[in-house]
């Protein structure tokens, strides 16, 4: 076996948080296990950091991450999951997803609560597309702006730009030890999480089967179908960054998941919706189910608009 593990990640904050909390339960499980960080700067990175305009969707955050695994110069690389494009360069795959952090959208402001506390014509902070098309169907008042950056620099736009709120993740800043900003969790009637928000994936060439024996034990299999189911839809419906999609996918009992899917318009005047609850058996027929659902509602006319 193996002594060390090299693993890939970005330079982020909550990145190398991340991974270091996979290095911390892989030396847990296996003392005698070295591991060592790889950081580097992705594609994605260097877009949020400049003001130029997002020109592909997901895989920004991977792909030099996934590079460094091709060319040996990394055993794993650690993900969020929501970043992770359905398909994987040859020879590449995710083969662990681990215990999933709240999957939910966290409501941040320095005067209000909640969402429904915001006055008329509020400005909101986000740049995710899922995340204004929602806001804009619960009330079409709302101003939407652009916001960038890691998530100090975001929470710091609060203070330095009119703001009323921002909407983040509530993984990463629980992860961040930030919980202390969010005034509401947003349920997901208000807004449906993204594809793997919340989860953690780890990625490895397939044909290392040390380093897949290692991580077999990390994965979460329950989390592991949820996201999966999750990502079966966001394929099928051609989801990216780019388009307003959100899929979520949760146990309900011992043996039963509930998936959720929406399709939406930017501007939110469209709401696309989709739901098929059965057994852990029957994931990849809720998969399917869901986006002939949506398909059959208009999705495919409504998604050639972001082509």
């Amino acid at each position: 076996m193996i002594e060390k593990i090299r693993i890939a990640t970005r330079n982020s904050p909550l990145a190398v948080w991340q991974a270091q909390h996979i290095a911390a339960q892989l030396s847990q499980l296996y003392p005698s296990l070295e591991t060592e960080l790889v950081p580097m700067t992705t594609s994605g990175d260097r877009f949020l950091s400049s003001q130029t305009k997002l020109q592909s969707g997901k895989g920004l955050f991977v792909k030099e991450l996934e590079e460094a695994l091709l060319q040996n110069r990394a055993d794993i690389a650690v993900h969020s999951m929501k970043d992770v494009p359905a398909a994987h360069p040859s020879g590449l795959g995710i083969v662990a997803i681990t215990h999933r952090e709240n999957p939910y959208d966290a409501f941040i402001s320095e005067q209000y609560k909640k969402i429904e506390d915001l006055p008329l014509n509020a400005t909101i902070g986000t740049s995710s597309l899922r995340r204004q098309s929602q806001l804009l169907a619960f009330r079409s008042d709302f101003q939407i702006l652009s916001v960038r950056g890691n998530i100090q620099t975001r929470l710091n736009k609060l203070h330095t730009t009119p703001f009323d709120a921002l909407i983040l993740a509530t993984a990463g800043l629980i992860r961040m030890k930030l919980q202390d900003r969010i005034q509401q969790i947003i349920p997901e009637q208000l807004m449906l999480p993204a594809c793997g928000q919340g989860a953690l994936g780890i990625e490895c060439r397939l044909d290392d089967t040390d380093t897949r024996t290692y991580l077999a034990a990390l994965n979460e299999p329950i989390t592991a179908l949820c996201v999966t189911t999750e990502r079966q839809v966001n394929a099928q419906l051609g989801g990216n960054c780019h388009v307003p999609v959100a899929v979520f996918c949760q146990p309900i009992h011992a043996d039963q998941i509930r998936l959720q899917a929406k399709v939406l318009s930017a501007d939110g005047r469209t709401v696309l919706s989709a739901q098929s609850t059965g057994t852990l058996s029957q994931a990849n027929h809720l998969a399917q189910d869901c986006a002939q659902q949506l398909f059959a509602l208009g999705a495919e006319q409504l998604l050639s608009r972001y082509d």
